[in-house]
């Protein structure tokens, strides 16, 4: 009877520490569908809703539409993805797996950059790129992560490879594989819920870096989703309905690709927690 009863109350308390941490986004998408003067009202929920705000939205100006943006980002993200995980992985079978001159020395330092904020990087990467003529373009969001996709990345997918038998690798050997026959044959297939991860925190901080692409691109054409939803509020007239219905939109794509890719991104943390 006990049992029961607790398990009746923690039932209730997460159900109402579950609304207390929904209604931020109740109340997101009530306001997306309320006029501007209905903003300041307390009602959640507004009289009339104004489905209109969407496609309003959508359509956002006579030259572009919301869609142009949203492929825009698309783009970019599937080649921040592809290059981050490959590379990383790549660094990662290096430092874990072989072994080379000054291995410990390296890594070390690899581990240090973790430290390094990022704001101090900001103008000599401006300058490195400006000089080479790739601002106002997506080379400066994609490049660098061709190059290793990131320390904690590399870190995180080290600890896993840490973690899997070296027997596996001299069974391989004896069957006369080479270092990058384990790599693709052995290492890289056991690597998938470290990889779905490394996958999924590449797309959603990318996604998110608004700094960077407001840095980097000028022209209207190729901005992102982030830099659409702030030419919304440099109008004179600012559609908040609109503004906040595009924004509901814009985390709509990180919400998908993390539900269905959940199961591994859950996986690859706890046993990459257990096998460091």
């Amino acid at each position: 009877m006990k049992t029961r009863q607790s398990t009746l109350i923690n039932h209730v308390l997460l159900s109402a520490f579950s609304l207390l941490m929904l209604y931020p986004v109740i109340w997101w998408v009530g306001a997306s569908l309320k006029k501007t003067s209905e903003l300041s009202l307390p009602t959640i929920w507004p009289s009339v809703p104004m489905w209109e705000n969407y496609t309003k939205g959508w359509m956002f100006s006579n030259d572009f539409t919301f869609a142009h943006f949203f492929g825009n980002t698309l783009w970019m993200e599937l080649w921040n993805v592809v290059g981050g995980v490959t590379t990383a992985a790549i660094v990662a079978y290096g430092f874990g797996r072989l072994n080379f001159k000054f291995q410990g020395l390296w890594f070390s330092i690899l581990l240090l950059t973790m430290m390094l904020p990022g704001q101090v990087t900001v103008v000599p990467q401006y300058i490195l790129f400006n000089n080479f003529g790739f601002v106002d373009s997506y080379i400066p969001l994609i490049l660098p992560h061709f190059f290793g996709g990131g320390a904690f990345f590399i870190f995180l997918l080290v600890q896993f490879i840490r973690g899997i038998p070296r027997d596996l690798d001299e069974a391989a050997t004896i069957d006369g594989a080479s270092v990058y026959g384990i790599f693709w044959r052995i290492v890289l297939p056991l690597l998938k819920p470290a990889l779905v991860t490394v996958g999924i925190f590449t797309f959603i901080w990318s996604w998110d870096d608004f700094f960077s692409q407001v840095l980097y691109l000028s022209s209207v054409d190729k901005f992102t989703v982030g830099l659409a939803l702030r030419m919304f509020i440099d109008q004179f007239d600012i559609q908040w309905g609109q503004l906040l219905a595009m924004s509901l939109l814009s985390v709509i794509p990180s919400a998908i690709i993390f539900f269905f890719a959940q199961k591994h991104f859950v996986e690859g943390i706890a046993t990459t927690g257990l096998k460091g």
